[in-house]
């Protein structure tokens, strides 16, 4: 078995895609996944704690690109301001040539409750990493909150409806009519106490 040619782990997250994909979550061993790919399971074990981590491995890269984008926003921008910054800046993240990798991940999600589970979980967690990033551009806890939940939200509703296979737009383009949206029912509410 060939063992140290580089690129393991993406090698072995793509086999566990396609794995995944044709026979299904549960029905697939590490080993099956290590051996797809002419590695051990070892090897496998090396790289990734569980065969889930294969399919949630880089979630701290789009944690990153939210991050980035918080920081990308001026001084003086509004905490839904400083969201929209961080909602660009993740839809650039997925290219349109991500899209097929991207529906087909989410296809072996959407068959798996205890999946579904940890991209929620991934979601929150998302959520709760920006408002703590507003918090220390100086936004108040209450606002840090609303905005990161509803940024994350505008994400995920965007990032399904991009995965549509009659969809064309970028996810750029879904996440700012999604994110106009929320800004327009925002202002459709009066304030509290009129």
């Amino acid at each position: 078995m060939v063992r140290w040619q580089p690129g393991a782990p993406e090698r072995l997250q793509k086999a566990a895609l396609e794995l995944f994909a044709t026979r299904g979550f549960e029905q697939t061993t590490a080993a099956e996944i290590a051996e797809a790919v002419g590695l051990t399971e070892r090897t496998f074990f090396r790289h990734f704690s569980d065969k889930r981590e294969a399919l949630f491995h880089g979630q701290e890269l789009l944690v990153r690109t939210f991050l980035d984008g918080v920081a990308a926003a001026p001084p003086s921008a509004s905490p839904l301001e400083v969201v929209a910054s961080a909602l660009r800046s993740a839809s650039a993240f997925f290219p349109d040539d991500r899209r097929p990798h991207s529906r087909l991940r989410q296809s072996v999600i959407d068959r798996n409750p205890a999946l579904q589970e940890r991209e929620r979980h991934k979601l929150t967690t998302l959520a709760t990493t920006v408002a703590d990033a507003l918090r220390d551009r100086g936004v108040a806890e209450l606002a840090a909150t609303l905005a990161a939940e509803s940024g994350v939200t505008v994400f995920g509703i965007s990032f399904i409806r991009w995965l549509r296979e009659d969809e064309e737009r970028s996810l750029g383009e879904i996440s700012d009519e999604v994110f106009g949206e929320l800004v327009r029912l925002a202002a459709e509410v009066p304030p509290a106490g009129t």
